[in-house]
């Protein structure tokens, strides 16, 4: 579950949250996320419905300067080396989340050069050592020779990326990440793909299985090994996208649509 929904996001975090979803994504970047108040929706679903620390994924992201919003308050000094600004910015998340360690902790993009990148990678994999975050990776990452380098220092665990249509799939970087076991994580899934959504063999295969043309996108990309993130601000949504993970498609005529729909994406 994405927490891109600024004022909205600690009832939202919580709706999400008692109507399944048990991963959280968000960023230390007041442009666009406000991290203190997912903090304040983990306080609440642990002090009021026993959602504990432990059972919920929580990940975040260091936004290089570039991605932040200089009007607003920056998470740490600009001045600052990248390693600092790094360190600087986890312990910021790790305030605003109310919890001593991240599930996963992401570069929110690659930095202005390699060398930068490299820098900000090994302070990822301090960190990693340190205890404070568990798994590492990137996001807005599409150059597979930026995975490879990051590679040689420490194992890319997490990519996320958009993953639709009007970037042809990322399929080189998914490709990449398939063979290199890293959790593919997808946003845009369903915004950006309206071919896919109104595609005929999804929309037949959706009607035949019982399931909303969104539920048909989501177990499409899990099937071919995509983590899609969801955004809904709706229940109902919430409830049926948690519920795609344990449906399956109709098994009469299925294999014909997959192929048509698995077609339709890798070319």
């Amino acid at each position: 579950m994405s927490s891109r929904k600024k004022e909205r996001t600690t009832q939202l975090v919580i709706k999400a949250v008692l109507n399944g979803f048990r991963a959280i994504d968000t960023a230390c970047q007041p442009k666009h996320y406000r991290e203190d108040l997912v903090g304040e929706a983990l306080l609440k679903l642990q002090n009021e419905h026993n959602i504990k620390r432990e059972d919920l994924f929580i990940q975040t992201k260091y936004t290089p300067i570039g991605g932040q919003d200089t009007s607003k308050p920056i998470p740490y000094e600009p001045s600052d080396p990248i390693s600092k600004q790094i360190t600087t910015s986890c312990k910021t998340s790790l305030a605003n989340l109310h919890t001593t360690y991240l599930d996963s902790y992401l570069l929110h993009s690659p930095l202005s050069t390699m060398e930068e990148t490299l820098e900000a990678w090994n302070t990822l994999a301090q960190l990693q050592d340190e205890g404070k975050v568990r798994a590492i990776g990137v996001s807005n990452t599409y150059d597979v020779r930026i995975l490879a380098a990051l590679a040689n220092v420490r194992k890319v665990e997490v990519v996320q990326n958009r993953w639709y249509e009007g970037n042809e799939w990322d399929q080189k970087v998914f490709n990449y990440c398939k063979e290199s076991g890293i959790m593919y994580q997808s946003f845009w899934t369903l915004s950006g793909s309206p071919s896919l959504l109104s595609h005929p063999a999804l929309v037949q295969i959706a009607k035949a299985s019982n399931f909303t043309l969104p539920q048909a996108v989501y177990k499409l990309a899990q099937l071919e090994g995509v983590t899609p993130l969801s955004g809904t601000t709706d229940e109902t949504h919430m409830r049926e996208d948690v519920a795609v993970e344990n449906l399956s498609f109709a098994s009469e005529g299925s294999e014909e649509l997959l192929e048509a729909l698995t077609k339709f994406i890798r070319e």
